[in-house]
Order: structure tokens, then sequence, then C-alpha cells
């Protein structure tokens, strides 16, 4: 038997994997940089993996590796599970060969490949590990048939150690307009799982599932964080055992029947991505640095954008229109978005889906008039499609009933009065991405919203009778590359609903999320608050909406909608025709301090404060900690007045800073009875130590109030 311990360094995490040529690779230590380890120590490390015999357990404990087996007596969430013709196939694998190599990549700095075989069940695997040059773990399965017949794979999870240490969960739910609300909970004996069964992630998505020490917090604490890469079905669990033992771990949840692997194919699991972090901040900084640094990543100068939704719903007239994109240019818009109502028989959400021509009914002359007019401004275009869906009121439906993802024998129930259109079957994948480049290539569309507003209920391909997501979502992917094939030069939006469709997998194929249908500041804060944990603020995003939201009818003020805004991907989500003259040029004058600082705000590290529960702040640090920003916003009568100081987190302790309120002008305090710090008028120079430990005076601030704060080391 041959055996080797692999140490894998990066972006501050050490990955140890302890390896053989008769058994799958078992991780040994995932957490902080253990530094250069002799052979003699990393020995150390790897000798408490296969445990200790204890009464009534196996008489030779075995480690647990990536991919559990049951041989292995794991009682938990199993790694392959799956059958050739109903024969009981417990996974075996040996003969593992182990191939490790160092990366010349901007993003991948260490791999691992292991190879394995199963030939009593007639299988064969190869695991991957990636350790990414921020210290974000990636791993993924491949399972091919080697046999004869058909095997079925009914699930493939892969599964990481987390330490004793580690005894409470965080992860999220929510729901339409009030996605990614945080859940905790403390990790007891057996599994804590989360399903979406949705089609898509879907607006109650745990998002990630994260383990940590006691009481842990943004900058407090250890953690563990796994979410899966996938926009499809999924599972995320954790698992501990009876001895003590926990595990993070997930999948893509396969439906009956939806992987079936001939002689010679093969099944290929999502990335399980995986960040260690001194507290939730530092794990999401190495996703965020991860992200950065792919070459397809957009590049700093995310265009301010208007999006038409809410100025104009379905009422496409093109006066109005061009009216709004005058104003638009005037307050500094820099790309307009055309949003749903512009194709064949959209002149309400029950018709038109599907449909994907210019209606000459609303558009005699096309969209050239407005293409050209928003262009004449300086400003991108953008159009709204939803790919994925279809009207039963369509010229689609009526002719391929058969192109509808429902039961064979009646359609699946309607949900925001559509069905959802097959993408897997290629010939209705063809004729979307031919109509989707058609429009987009005759205007030379710079940007597409691609929206999803429904779950995949009873998901059957009509051509196969078989459950459909695994295959709409492998052809979703498909469909978005033929069409940035064909225009490269286009960006795409996901938007599912809001935020739907927020994850690793998707963000390969897009440039922008839409972070929610809520534009409601107050709603807004803690929702970007929360999805900024996986994504970072420039794939997010933010607009002002109108000063009475128009999904929870709460007003606010231009102020606080604007800076709950600016730590985002800018935008406008508003019938500014309706605004006065003074809220335009507030407006514009938020979205040039925007301009000026998105350098900042697109590549600086967010630093989330520990602040009472009615104040949501946070800090975006420069990578030299020569410049920053710090936002606070009150999202609720506070319990004291002024508060606790407000320390700011990040900063460089041996650096003094100018510290000055952005826009103090834009809002004047109408009462006498409030005496604010003398910073939040005047700006002053601090010490970085000093703002880190004691921090900066609270201002008195009411509920729905917020501050922007520039700090530039002098």
């Amino acid at each position: 038997m041959t055996e080797a311990v692999f140490h894998l360094r990066a972006g501050g995490v050490s990955v140890v994997v302890a390896t053989s040529d008769t058994a799958l690779p078992v991780i040994c230590h995932w957490g902080r940089d253990l530094g250069p380890l002799d052979a003699g120590a990393l020995a150390r490390v790897t000798e408490h993996a296969p445990g200790t015999r204890v009464t009534s357990e196996p008489d030779r404990p075995l480690a647990v590796g990536v991919l559990p087996e049951p041989k292995q007596a794991w009682m938990g969430p199993p790694g392959l599970t799956g059958d050739r013709d109903g024969a009981a196939g417990f996974p075996d694998f040996d003969a593992v060969a182990n191939e490790y190599e160092r990366v010349d990549s901007a993003t991948v700095a260490q791999r691992l490949i292991a190879t394995a075989t199963d030939a009593a069940n007639g299988l064969a695997l190869r695991l991957e590990f990636e350790l990414l040059r921020s210290g974000l773990l990636r791993t993924r399965a491949v399972v091919r048939n080697d046999g004869a017949g058909r095997y079925r794979v009914d699930g493939l999870d892969l599964a990481l150690p987390v330490p004793g240490r580690a005894v409470e969960l965080l992860d999220f739910s929510g729901r339409h307009g009030g996605e990614r609300r945080p859940q905790r909970s403390t990790i007891v004996d057996g599994t804590h799982l989360r399903e979406q069964r949705r089609g898509r992630p879907g607006p109650d998505s745990a998002t990630l599932l994260v383990a940590g020490t006691a009481d842990f917090g943004f900058a407090r604490g250890e953690v563990w964080a796994v979410h899966l890469g996938w926009s499809g079905n999924a599972r995320l669990w954790a698992h501990r055992t009876n001895g003590g033992r926990t595990a993070l771990g997930g999948g893509e949840l396969l439906l009956p029947g939806e992987v079936m692997l001939g002689p010679g194919e093969e099944y290929e699991t999502p990335w399980l991505y995986a960040a260690h972090g001194e507290g939730l901040d530092d794990a999401s900084a190495r996703i965020h640095e991860a992200l950065r640094a792919r070459p397809v990543h957009p590049a700093v100068g995310r265009p301010v954008t208007l999006n038409t939704w809410e100025a104009v719903y379905f009422d496409h007239t093109l006066a109005p229109l061009h009216e709004l994109a005058a104003l638009a240019a005037d307050v500094g818009v820099e790309r307009f978005v055309l949003d749903d109502g512009w194709f064949l028989g959209r002149r309400h959400d029950r018709a038109g889906l599907g449909d994907w021509t210019v209606d000459p009914a609303v558009w005699p002359n096309g969209l050239t008039p407005l293409v050209e007019r928003v262009r004449e401004l300086g400003m991108q275009f953008g159009i709204w499609f939803e790919p994925e869906m279809i009207n039963p009121d369509s010229e689609l439906a009526r002719a391929h009933p058969d192109w509808v993802l429902a039961p064979l024998h009646r359609d699946a129930p309607l949900a925001r009065q559509q069905l959802v259109l097959n993408v897997g079957d290629p010939d209705a994948r063809a004729h979307l991405r031919d109509r989707i480049v058609d429009v987009v290539t005759a205007h030379r569309i710079d940007y597409i919203k691609w929206d999803h507003n429904r779950d995949l209920v009873e998901p059957v391909d009509r051509a196969s009778g078989r459950a459909g997501v695994h295959r709409q979502t492998r052809a979703v992917y498909e469909l978005m590359h033929e069409i940035r094939a064909a225009c490269p030069w286009l960006e795409i939006e996901s938007c599912s609903a809001g935020g739907g469709r927020i994850d690793l997998g998707i963000v390969e194929r897009t440039d922008r999320f839409w972070t929610s249908d809520s534009n409601d500041p107050l709603e807004r804060q803690r929702i970007q608050r929360w999805t900024s944990l996986l994504m970072p603020p420039e794939l997010l995003g933010a607009h002002v909406g109108a000063a009475t939201a128009h999904v929870t009818g709460r007003s606010s003020s231009i102020d606080f909608r604007a800076i709950t805004s600016m730590v985002g991907s800018f935008g406008i989500e508003w019938d500014i025709r309706e605004a006065t003259a003074d809220e335009r040029a507030s407006l514009a004058g938020w979205i040039a301090e925007f301009v000026r600082l998105r350098p900042l705000i697109e590549r600086g590290r967010i630093h989330r404060l520990e602040t009472e529960p009615s104040i949501i702040a946070q800090t975006v640090v420069s990578t030299d900690r020569a410049h920053a920003i710090a936002t606070i916003a009150t999202v609720d009568s506070p319990a004291h007045l002024p508060g606790a100081a407000l320390r700011l987190t990040g900063l460089d302790p041996e650096a003094a800073y100018r510290v000055t309120r952005v826009r103090p002008e834009a809002s004047v305090d109408p009462t006498t009875t409030r005496r604010q710090p003398d910073w939040w008028t005047e700006p002053g120079i601090w010490p970085g130590i000093v703002l880190a430990e004691v921090g900066l005076p609270m201002p008195i601030l009411r509920p729905q109030e917020a501050g922007l704060i520039e700090l530039v080391a002098q």
C-alpha cells in the first residue's frame, strides 16, 4: 500500500489531505494555515483521521473520506447512492491514483486529483480538489458507468470535516421581496438538512451553511462555510455523529430517474465551495477575492443603470420613454434598460412569454427610435427577457405544447400566469437562442436582464417522461454560453423574481444579480448585508426606488435610499419624471459620488460592523488601507441614544485618516434638539487606532436615516 499526505496552502488556509492507493482521499485539516510542515508533522495531523475504536463500533475504524462510503461505517448523509437494475451496490472504491500539481493560474493555486475504480459495481470515480489563491477551497466529483447496462445515480454528495469547536450553525431563508434572512442554531447530533426543490435556489435558499465557534460573528470566532455552485435543486447539510465528529456537505438534489448513465456515460457534480475564516467577513472576503480574480469578472466601473419597470410597467409608449431617458442621462445614468412589455402580445402578465419578437402594435417602427435616442444621450441600452418561461396564451405555446416542462397528461399549476419552457429540449433551446440573438444583434444591445419568475413544479420532459430539473439547469447554462458566444459584448443580469437565483454556478455565466424585487431601502439594508457575504457588491444590483416603495408601501428619503444603494451596483428603479427638481438634483449628486467612489467599492474589502440591532453599518477598505468609506443606517428605533461609539474595522492602525461625511448638505436637520458630534458636520483627522479601538462618537439618527463617511489616509 502506498500512502502520501498532501499539504495545500494558499491565502492563509491549509488543507491537509491523506491519500493512499486503496482508499479515497481524507481531509485531515481544513482551516488556519499551519505553516510549512515536514513529513513528521504532517503525520501528526493525520493521526486522528481514522478515529478511535469504541464500544459497539467497527473493530477497525476507517477514516471518512470526502466522498463518504458505507464501508467506513459512516451513518450520516451518504456520498454516492444509486443502483444498477435495482441490485444493491454499496460503493467500494479502490485502486486509487492521486495526482498533485501547482497551478499557474490567476485563480487556482494548487490542485489534487484522485481517480479510483469500483470493480464490483462497474464504476469509475474522479475527485478534484482545488485550493484557490484566496484560500477558498472547492471540490467536485465525476462518476462514470464502466459496467454493462444502465446505472441510476440518485445522489452524489461530498463532505468536509469541521473540528469539534464548531458548535453553532448559520444559514438563511426568506421570501419574495425579503431574501437572505439569517437563521442561527446549535449543532446537535444528527443532520441539519437544507433542501431546495424549486428548480432554482429560491428566495429561501440556504445560500451559505456556516459552522462556527460559539457566538461567532463578522469579525469574531472561527467559521467554516459551504456553498453549492448550482442553480437547480440542491442540498446542504451539517451532520454530527454520536461520537462527536462533524461534517458539512452537499450536492445536487436529483429527482428519481434524472440521471441514468449508459455504459461509458458520466455524471459530474457541481463544485462544492468551502470558505474558512476568522469570522464571517474573513470567509466572505475569500469568496470575493476568488471571484474578482477571474478573467471574466466585470471590470471596474460598473455602469449606473436605470430600469424602466416601476416607472412604466407595461405602458410602452415612446414619448414618455424618451422623456425618461433624457432625465436619466441628466442625472448621470449610464445604462438604460427597457423591462417587460416590449414583445408580441405582452400588454399584461397573462400573455406573450415565449414570443420574443418586437410587438408592432406597440412599436410600429421597432425599437430603433428608442435605442437610437438612448445612444444619442450617451447611454448603453438593455432589455428584459424571461427565456425559461412561457404563457399558455402565446403563439409559441400554441405551436409547441410539447416544449412545456410539465406532465404528459396536463399542464403543471400556473404561477405568475406562466408555465416553464423545457430548455432541455434541443429544438426549444435552439429556438430561444435564435430569437434572443436576433433581437440583440439587430440593435447591438448591451445588456439583458434575464428573469426567472417561478418555481419548477412537476418538471417533466414530455418527450422522455423523465424529471427534468438537472437537464434544464445544464441547458440554461449552455443557452447562456451560446448567446454570449454569438454576442461577445453582451452582459447578462440574473434575476429570479429578485434574488431567487444567486449562486456560484450562474455567476460564471452572468455579470450582475438583481438582489431583490423590493427597493424599499429598509429591507434592502438587511438583504444586501447578507447577500454580500456570498457576492461582492459590484455584482449586486442596488437601485434607488420611488419615495414610497412599490413592494412595501413604506416611504423614505432620497438620502436614505441613495446611501443604501452606494455599496452595490448603483441604479434607479423610479419614475424620475415624477421627481421634483430638487430630488433629481440630489440624485445626481449621489450618482456623482458613487462614480467617484466606485473603484473603491468594486475592489475594496467589506467589514460589517458589530452594532446594536437597530443599526447596520459597514466599512469598505482599499487593499492598501489608504482609502475607505463607511455607511451607517438606522433600521429601527435605537434602544439607546446616541448609543455606543462606531468602531471602524479594517483600517491601518498606524495611519491617520481624514474623516469626512459625504454630502452633508444633502440633508438638513429640521430639529434644534439634536446635537451631533463634530465629525458629522466638519472634517477632521483621526488616528486609525482610535477609529478601530475607540470609535467615532455615534450620531443621533432616527429610523430610516443614514450617513456616508469617507476616510483618506494622510
